[in-house]
């Protein structure tokens, strides 16, 4: 049997209200409309899926079970027609991320994107934090990923959340009677600068063993064993492990990736960019 999935959005509306009126509303539709919908919903279905008295309703043993596959349904409808939905917007959209958020999965996003949104013109800028910052705020680029130390913001600007941590190679060993040798990129650097503030903190003696701009080449000079360094967990390598607490190092703190626009206002192909952002972003931490 094939269910209209205007009855399945009208049983889901339902379920997140709690009430006619207000899955009414949600749909844009009268109250009476969602009732007839649910009405024939459950003729088609055989089975009652809501209890309704005068003071509650709820779902029925047959409706959760209904209520979950019909979720699975709209949602895989969803996602067909952004599939192949052809859009209106055009334009372009300047977009910045640093090195290490997405990896390998940045070029299928940008596919799909491009895919979606054929008149979109795509540019890519891929840079530190803090000079993606500089760009958003010059009006440079329309958004950006970049990172900050978690201190309140807006959760609806988060895209991940992480946590920095002190990375060695396994078979990293100090002499405690020397400084500790670290590998950081040159000033400007929020990592280094996370790790120097937290050494200094906790007075540590320390050194700068090995400097690059490069993120490959600090991780090379981790798991050579010539250094240590901070970096977010999810940064880590096969190779490396996590030294928080040995050799005195002190606890570093929590940090979030998170979206951020330019001053001017966004344009509507950017927000649809930002858009499909958040979604990957949200797959990716499920």
């Amino acid at each position: 049997m094939d269910f209209d999935t205007a009855l399945l959005r009208a049983l889901v509306a339902v379920a997140d209200t709690g009430g006619f009126t207000r899955a009414a509303e949600r749909l844009h539709l009268s109250q009476s409309a969602i009732s007839h919908q649910i009405r024939r919903l459950e003729e088609q279905a055989g089975a009652a899926l809501l209890l309704r008295t005068t003071r509650s309703l709820r779902l029925t043993e047959d409706g959760e079970d209904f209520l979950r596959h019909a979720r699975q349904i709209l949602a895989a409808q969803d996602a067909l027609s952004r599939r192949f939905q052809r859009s209106s917007i055009a334009g372009a959209v300047r977009f910045g991320v640093p090195e290490n958020f997405m990896g390998a999965r940045l070029p299928a996003l940008l596919a799909q994107f491009a895919h979606l949104f054929p008149a979109v013109r795509l540019d890519v800028t891929v840079g530190t934090y803090l000079d993606l910052q500089k760009l958003v705020a010059a009006d440079a680029l329309d958004l950006a990923v970049v990172m900050a130390l978690t201190c309140g913001q807006d959760d609806a600007a988060v895209l991940r959340r992480t946590r920095f941590v002190w990375a060695a190679a396994h078979d990293f060993r100090h002499d405690g009677a020397l400084p500790l040798p670290l590998a950081f990129s040159p000033a400007p650097c929020m990592h280094r600068q996370v790790g120097v503030d937290a050494l200094d903190g906790a007075g540590l003696d320390w050194r700068v063993a090995f400097t690059s701009p490069s993120q490959q080449g600090l991780r090379a000079a981790v798991l050579a064993g010539l250094a240590i360094t901070a970096l977010p967990k999810g940064d880590l390598e096969p190779g490396m492990v996590v030294i928080d607490g040995q050799h005195g190092l002190p606890a570093l703190p929590a940090a979030q990736f998170q979206l951020v626009w330019r001053a001017a206002g966004s344009t509507a192909a950017a927000e649809a960019f930002g858009q499909l952002l958040r979604e990957w972003s949200a797959g990716a931490a499920a």
